[in-house]
């Protein structure tokens, strides 16, 4: 929160008559570039502090839905090269155990959010290997066919090597009970909205993840605008139950907000929530988040274009240097 106050200061259109006044009077990329520039300066000292142990071998990020865990892993990944060492990403997702012994919720339906999804001793017995300087199989999931797979990937630790794993249950002890806390530097990733409606008021930080996934998943996944709403409070609820009640143990904090993003995102949430009829359970919530948003004055096409390849936000839009 200290960070926070200090970067309103830095940008000055941090609440909405002053970015809408600096928007309306053109200065849309330049509020880009000095957001971009911030989240850059953040990346560092957290790739800078993992340099500086020694000891840390492995990278666990976690965050709520839309946080751009994805997206940190991968710059994070960039300045832990530069700092030279040389970052191995690999995927939580690879350790689901077999569709077949996945537990089931209260609904009878497969749970894959809870922690028992993941084969916990299986990630514990490679992740010893390799700090052991042993060589292990690395697996892959087959999601069609609910399996785990092998196809000969071999992997063994080197001297700068460094993991980098992110996924929803990366700060709970219960992941790593065999791996050494010297040997792990854990980062949550959220969104701490830098947007405020008055001085005592700011946007719900949740709003931001909300119209994130509700862009990405339209345009990316086919997922209706009013799926993704209608989905949203049991996605929260996941993140209350298995996300948030770890977040104090991380070693750093990454706030994956950014001050242009809600006049950015206006162009591509409007239209979308336009399309949910008034006979909708999810009308209320589509209804809120267009008042909410016509407040602001939208940025142009020709300054969205000053977003860069690498940003948070190309996870969600669309146009990044990246693959997902």
């Amino acid at each position: 929160m200290k960070e926070l106050a200090i970067w309103r200061n830095l940008m000055r259109d941090n609440d909405i008559v002053t970015l809408n006044q600096a928007i309306a009077a053109g200065q849309g990329r330049r509020i880009i570039h000095l957001s971009e520039t911030l989240h850059e300066h953040r990346y560092s000292e957290i790739a800078n502090e993992i340099a500086s142990r020694e000891s840390v071998r492995f990278v666990l990020i976690a965050g709520p839905s839309s946080s751009g865990k994805t997206t940190s892993s991968k710059r994070l990944a960039l300045h832990l090269l530069v700092d030279g060492l040389n970052p191995i990403v690999l995927s939580l997702d690879d350790y689901f155990v077999n569709r077949v012994d996945t537990p089931l919720d209260k609904n009878g339906e497969y749970d894959f959010e809870c922690l028992e999804a993941l084969d916990v001793d299986f990630l514990n017995k490679q992740l010893s290997q390799l700090i052991a300087g042993e060589e292990i199989e690395v697996p892959h999931y087959d999601f069609a066919a609910g399996e785990r797979r092998f196809s000969g990937e071999k992997y063994r630790m080197k001297e700068r090597d460094i993991i980098i794993m992110e996924g929803i249950h990366a700060l709970n002890p219960k992941l790593t009970p065999l791996i050494a806390d010297e040997n792990m530097f854990r980062i949550y990733v959220s969104v701490l909205t830098p947007l405020a409606i008055d001085h005592t008021t700011t946007m719900f930080a949740s709003d931001y993840r909300l119209l994130r996934r509700m862009v990405r998943d339209n345009q990316f996944r086919g997922t209706s605008p009013e799926s993704t709403i209608m989905r949203w409070p049991s996605v929260r609820a996941g993140e209350a139950k298995y996300i948030l009640p770890y977040k104090n143990n991380a070693d750093a904090l990454f706030n994956s907000a950014l001050v242009y993003e809600m006049p950015m995102l206006k162009c591509y949430a409007e239209p979308l929530l336009q399309t949910i009829p008034a006979t909708s359970p999810a009308y209320g919530e589509a209804l809120r988040l267009l008042e909410m948003i016509r407040t602001l004055i939208a940025m142009t096409p020709v300054e969205t274009k000053n977003i860069p390849p690498t940003s948070i936000v190309r996870e969600f839009i669309g146009g990044s240097g990246f693959s997902y």
